[in-house]
């Protein structure tokens, strides 16, 4: 015998042309290749695969990458950049060095280095993010690297970069300013005070090479750091007239089966990155300057970093299989409303990094010498970079809130919409967050003849959509004529 149907929730969504967050900036999008576990060897690049390209990449894999759309991706690390040495990554491959990695103990045969990534990411058209190794080494390294990268001639390391067959500058125009330097856990970790000077000595040095380039210092390596606040402050006291943004990580996965804690993950990011705001201003109130800092939010994902050992636990291998977590329909829409958070907040969050690309956390899976698949997150990343375009609206929400052990009252529904005034559509991301039904009524007044593609027939001004339990939905609409002003 079943019992009644469950009562669905009730929540409405109020959207208008006139309320939004300004251009969506699509380096919101990106992601993340470090040389770590198989993402780089066997993942991106696998020379000997029957679907490698002349340059040793995964043909297969990078069909995928262009399906998934990303715009950005960040790299050598993570971890492994705080013990990187880039010059055993250039030159010819025969004479490069093999090293131990520290950061996951494993060997690195530098058989990819700055310039196979940066020709793998200018085939793709995507945005390259280095980052340089402030743990381990410091200002002229990184002052090297740029000019590697960006003089076209006429210098010592611009011509060995020619020398090395590429004759045309990469012209890299952002920068990370080390990784997580905040983490005990990091090759060359420092206090807040000792890593703002040094990123700042070393940002006014990269800028003399290049002037052009932009800069991301970095913030705390998580919410729950001891540090979190206090570090943002100090670091950009020493940094607010030297970088254009501070970074943000975050993972986030179910503890102890509170699945209703890791369905507010959205709502625990939120609060994360207005902390860091208020942070970053409050800082700009101190110095007196006009100009904002904007944020990067460089590290995002699901990772059940409990089922993870720790590195210190590992043996020495070579591209072994590490954090392959494989996801579920749940980690899918808690990425879906991650991806809601970032939308919401593209006032300030510039620039995202799903962490990672392939293999690592990932959503684009591969086999060595066989296939690439697709896991259950690559489709609300995929839907979300194709649909999200043109201006984050602000989307407001009244819905019941829903009482989590970790992150206190959430409402029970998230939103975010976005609208793009050149073909007038307008585009409505849902998660629902509760384990019964909800009834979204969508307000949208403004928009004079709005009308969901293949969905419901819409009353002037308002619609009434329905989602499943624990689920993310996105939704297009047009407009039969120009919005209200």
């Amino acid at each position: 015998m079943t019992g009644a149907p469950a009562e669905p929730l009730r929540a409405t969504v109020t959207i208008d042309p006139e309320n939004h967050r300004g251009e969506i900036d699509r380096r919101l999008f990106g992601s993340f290749v470090e040389h770590l576990g198989r993402c780089v060897y066997t993942g991106i690049f696998e020379p000997d695969h029957p679907a490698a390209d002349e340059h040793g990449f995964r043909t297969d894999v990078a069909d995928l990458v262009r399906e998934l759309g990303v715009t950005l991706v960040r790299y050598p690390g993570g971890n492994f950049v705080s013990g990187y040495r880039w010059e055993d990554g250039i030159g010819p491959v025969e004479d490069r060095p093999r090293r131990l990695d520290l950061a996951w103990r494993t060997i690195e045969p530098n058989t990819v280095g700055t310039d196979e990534f940066l020709g793998w990411a200018r085939r793709m058209g995507l945005i390259p993010m280095l980052a340089v190794n402030l743990g381990t080494r410091g200002i002229q390294e990184a002052a090297d690297l740029v000019e590697y990268c960006n003089i076209r001639d006429g210098t010592a390391w611009s011509d060995r970069r020619r020398a090395n067959g590429h004759p045309e500058p990469h012209a890299v125009g952002l920068w990370c300013l080390g990784n997580e330097m905040d983490g005990p856990w990091q090759t060359g970790h420092k206090s807040a005070a000792e890593y703002g000077a040094l990123a700042a000595n070393t940002a006014q040095a990269m800028r003399q090479v290049d002037p052009a380039i932009e800069l991301v210092v970095c913030g705390s390596s998580g919410r729950t750091m001891p540090t979190f606040g206090a570090w943002e402050s100090t670091v950009l006291e020493h940094t607010y007239d030297v970088v254009d943004y501070i970074s943000l990580h975050a993972y986030y996965e179910e503890h102890d089966g509170d699945r209703r804690s890791f369905l507010a993950s959205g709502a625990a990011m939120d609060g994360f990155i207005t902390d860091v705001i208020a942070t970053a201003d409050a800082v700009r109130a101190r110095l007196n300057r006009r100009r904002h800092i904007r944020l990067s939010f460089d590290e995002w994902n699901v990772w059940y970093m409990q089922r993870f050992p720790g590195a210190e636990r590992l043996d020495v291998a070579e591209a072994p299989r590490l954090l392959e977590d494989v996801y579920s329909d749940i980690d899918a829409v808690v990425v879906g409303d991650l991806l809601i958070t970032l939308i919401n907040h593209c006032d300030r969050v510039a620039i995202g990094c799903l962490a990672q690309l392939v293999n690592v956390i990932a959503p684009i899976m591969t086999h060595p010498g066989g296939t690439a698949w697709r896991q259950t997150t690559f489709h609300p990343i995929a839907e979300t970079i194709r649909l999200a375009a043109g201006v984050g609206l602000v989307a407001t929400v009244r819905a019941p809130e829903l009482a989590t052990a970790r992150h206190g009252d959430v409402p029970a529904v998230s939103a975010a919409a976005t609208h793009d005034p050149s073909s007038g559509a307008v585009v409505l991301f849902l998660v629902n967050r509760g384990e019964q039904p909800a009834e979204v009524t969508v307000r949208h007044h403004g928009f004079p003849g709005l009308s969901m593609v293949d969905g419901p027939v819409a009353a002037e001004g308002r619609t009434v959509l329905r989602l499943a339990p624990e689920s993310w939905t996105a939704t297009r609409w047009t407009c039969s004529a120009a919005p209200r002003p």
